[in-house]
């Protein structure tokens, strides 16, 4: 599946981060430059600079070969404009929109070409297995065509894992860390990273469950 994400913020970044295990091909867009040179190579996501607001950029992303759009900025006016570009212009067959604003839900519909409307507060998982499609949240976790799933867990200041290097932490067999993200932003998870309470892990295992995970850190 193509899938274009706007926004490549903490949200942003991490739908990117699971789909694109899944061997999906993923186009993250984003118009801070700052940011995209934050995110340096992220893997198997194609990283654009520009405003997804313009229909040359969207363009130029990939948007008319585009199976899936997902507008997910920080601006509720923003994911309006790219819903209704991605749908009206480019015909995505599905348009999935974060609305950050709950008195502003009332506008994401179909006459702002979106077929999903997200809340901000939705769990990543629930917002992607809305976003794809997907019938129920263990099918799309189980990413069959990877054979692996994919597991959040956070740190907390009770959180055994607090204070220690990632290398320090053994993790079940079959399973690896993804991505640390630190206050919105993903970062490489080398083995001298440090875990401090805020942090969310993103894991990928083929063999491990979500409780076993979970046990390493907590």
């Amino acid at each position: 599946m193509k899938v274009l994400i706007a926004g490549a913020g903490r949200l942003g970044a991490q739908i990117a981060q699971v789909l694109s295990v899944a061997r999906n091909e993923i186009t993250l867009v984003e118009y801070d430059d700052d940011r995209v040179a934050e995110l340096g190579d992220m893997p198997h996501v194609r990283v654009v600079a520009g405003d997804a607001c313009e229909p040359a950029l969207l363009e130029h992303a990939g948007a008319l070969a585009c199976d899936l759009v997902i507008a997910a900025t920080g601006r509720d006016e923003d994911n309006l404009v790219i819903s209704l570009l991605a749908k009206r212009q480019f015909g995505v067959e599905r348009v999935a929109a974060r609305v950050n604003e709950e008195e502003n839900a009332w506008l994401f519909d179909q006459r702002w070409g979106v077929d999903v409307a997200v809340p901000a507060a939705t769990p990543l998982i629930s917002l992607i297995e809305e976003a794809t499609g997907a019938t129920d949240t263990v099918a799309l976790l189980r990413l069959s065509k990877a054979g692996v799933e994919v597991i959040e867990t956070a740190i907390t200041e009770e959180s055994r894992a607090a204070g220690h290097k990632l290398g320090e932490i053994e993790l079940p067999a079959g399973t690896v860390v993804a991505t640390v993200v630190r206050e919105g932003r993903p970062t490489v998870p080398g083995p001298e990273v440090q875990l401090l309470p805020g942090d969310e892990l993103l894991l990928v295992s083929h063999e491990a469950t979500e409780q076993e995970i979970h046990a390493a850190f907590q």
